[in-house]
């Protein structure tokens, strides 16, 4: 299995978007369309539990990148033909990116223990 993993947020790069992003997810938290960002993030900083994990994959050789969904998009467009759903969690292969944690499941999550279980299976 690989150690290069992607996370991608249901969220766009441009200074706008993060704007409008930020105040939907103090305002509005429950209708905010990006769980991954919810579950990693607060309102101003990063989930502690979620770097701690974070960095013990760091440390055990896991290389991760995170995108906003139009920079995958840009990065990963003539490579990999895929169509995905955001946010989403990758594997990169030899060949091919591997869905790691479907959007439907992130979504499902209730807590950022989920999602580092989900995706502390790759160890």
């Amino acid at each position: 299995m690989s150690k290069k993993i992607l996370f991608i947020y249901n969220a766009n790069s441009d200074t706008g978007s993060k704007m409008l992003d930020f105040a939907h997810k103090i305002v509005s938290p429950a209708t905010y369309n990006c769980a991954l960002c919810s579950l990693t993030y607060g309102n101003f900083t990063e989930n502690n539990q979620w770097k701690t994990f974070r960095e013990s994959l760091l440390a055990k050789g896991y290389e991760l990148e995170f995108f906003y969904k139009d920079e995958f998009q840009e990065r990963y467009k003539s490579k990999f033909g895929h169509a995905f759903t955001y946010p989403i969690i990758l594997v990169e292969t030899a060949h091919d990116l591997e869905v790691l944690v479907t959007t439907e499941k992130l979504n499902a999550f209730e807590g950022v223990e989920e999602l580092i279980s989900s995706v502390g299976s790759i160890q």
